[in-house]
């Protein structure tokens, strides 16, 4: 069958690429990425005012690009999606930095620098439009080269986005004046300090906005000594494992109103309730059940985080802007299950106030005496030892009979009916391989069941282990071995 090539007209692709829904906190995020991706370790953004238009520079010291990987970088979807990309890497069509570019303003110009040679080309959406073709300069024009100055060190980058007809209404009958221009500055600043907090916190790179430095905002309150920490689980979801853990704020009666204001975050504490997806740190998206609960007042203090590795992109469908994604079927009914049970602490705390005997004493978790955990096989049921009651009888009691409960709890989880109903049952007397972890349990049981005098010969010790859930897996012949191996004495 006979093809011909077809070359799109470069004016409306152009229009459409403006149009892909931006706002201008979410763009300047998805060019951060980049320098990200480059391993920056220091990102500044500056955003200037001038009569008519403006300027956005956002200048980083990555590992640059040569001459050939700074032409790929301009070229529109210079990325298969569907290739595998470092582990950290946050890129995924190759469209990030054109699209949120153009987002903003009608040109771009990029100059780079790797192992001390420069480079750079220029989008220029005028002149695209006007000749109809994809015609990009190789050479910034003379105004912006001077504007961004020259990139210290070996390697580095400077983007400069300017005719700010998005961000600012340049080039029309009535431009934002100064004021409004930075009071949008202001919002994208809190919206990067929490895009970003995550990175932010691990001291992987620092960002200035105007030469002040990004604080990470915290939408979890970890440091506050009422909040409650879930335990993390972990869901192999399609091959990719997904780690999800909740958080449930202190009530407001707990909170300094300073607190009770940063807590509430870019929009107000009712809608900060919900999921927040992060993929390789960098959140995604915020704020809402993903359709699976309508919000309301008494799960406003649930706030529950899922990363993803990017990996999951596909999976997770996250868009270009990486602003919205949409969880696997197979991945919703675990974690409507999720939302329920976080939902309902919420509601205790909101109504009941049940964190509120607790802070001072650094109380983190919750109420309940089970939690859900999770693995590669799927969810378990874990006890909570962190539940306050718990921890006050640890609290009265000396550390062997503290070690002797630990013990009796460990068994109580692990013959807990839900955890062993698809317990491997073992079937050949041969000797089996076992892990270390494993063999310190039996031989702990077995030691204290001689130490209580509950049995009194080796019949007796592997008839009683032999009955224990969490030895299932285990044949008579490895656990004598096992016993026999440490030496354990017995009448």
């Amino acid at each position: 069958m006979n093809t011909i090539v077809t070359q799109p007209s470069a004016a409306p692709v152009i229009q459409a690429l403006r149009s892909l829904g931006y706002s201008a906190g979410t763009a300047v995020a998805d060019l951060i990425d980049n320098s990200l991706d480059a391993k920056a370790t220091i990102v500044e953004i500056e955003f200037k005012y001038f009569e008519h238009d403006g300027a956005i520079i956002i200048k980083d010291n990555g590992h640059g690009m040569n001459e050939e990987e700074l032409q790929s970088a301009m070229n529109i979807g210079s990325k298969d999606p569907r290739f595998k990309r470092r582990p950290d890497e946050l890129g995924r069509f190759g469209m990030g930095l054109k699209t949120a570019s153009f987002s903003l303003g009608k040109r771009l110009s990029v100059v780079t620098k790797y192992n001390g040679l420069y480079s750079q080309r220029c989008w220029d959406l005028d002149y695209v439009s006007q000749c109809n073709e994809w015609r990009l300069f190789t050479e910034v024009p003379d105004d912006i080269r001077e504007l961004v100055g020259e990139i210290e060190g070996e390697s580095g980058t400077v983007i400069c986005i300017d005719k700010l007809d998005r961000f600012m209404r340049a080039g029309t009958e009535n431009p934002l004046q100064e004021n409004s221009v930075f009071a949008k500055v202001r919002r994208v600043h809190h919206h990067l300090e929490f895009v970003f907090h995550s990175i932010i916190e691990n001291k992987n790179v620092r960002i200035y906005l105007n030469n002040n430095e990004l604080v990470s905002w915290d939408p979890f309150m970890i440091t506050h000594p009422s909040t409650v920490e879930g335990e993390t689980q972990i869901l192999n979801i399609n091959g990719n494992k997904i780690k999800i853990k909740y958080y449930i704020l202190p009530h407001a009666s707990y909170l300094t109103e300073e607190e009770y204001k940063i807590a509430g975050g870019i929009r107000g504490w009712r809608d900060h309730q919900g999921y927040y997806i992060y993929r390789e740190n960098r959140l995604l998206h915020f704020g809402d059940w993903l359709g699976m609960f309508q919000k309301d007042s008494s799960s406003q203090l649930a706030r529950v985080r899922v990363d993803l590795p990017n990996s999951a992109d596909d999976d997770w469908q996250v868009d270009i802007k990486k602003s919205a994604v949409i969880p696997p079927d197979n991945a919703r009914d675990r974690l409507e299950s999720i939302a329920k049970f976080v939902r309902k602490i919420s509601r205790d705390v909101f109504y009941y106030r049940t964190q509120g005997s607790h802070l001072n004493h650094n109380f983190k978790g919750s109420l309940n005496t089970w939690e859900l955990s999770g693995s590669d096989e799927g969810q378990q049921f874990i006890l909570n030892r962190n539940h306050p009651i718990l921890s006050e009888i640890h609290n009265r009691i000396d550390n062997e009979t503290s070690k002797l409960l630990n013990l009796y709890l460990k068994f109580v989880q692990l013959g807990s009916p839900s955890n062993i109903i698809d317990s491997p049952k073992a079937e050949e007397e041969s000797l089996q391989m076992v892990s270390d972890a494993v063999k310190e349990l039996v031989i702990q049981f077995a030691s204290t069941l001689i130490n209580l005098k509950v049995v009194q010969n080796m019949q007796q010790l592997l008839d009683a282990l032999i009955t224990q859930p969490a030895f299932d897996s285990l044949n008579r012949k490895t656990l004598k071995s096992i016993i026999e191996e440490a030496n354990i004495s017995h009448e």
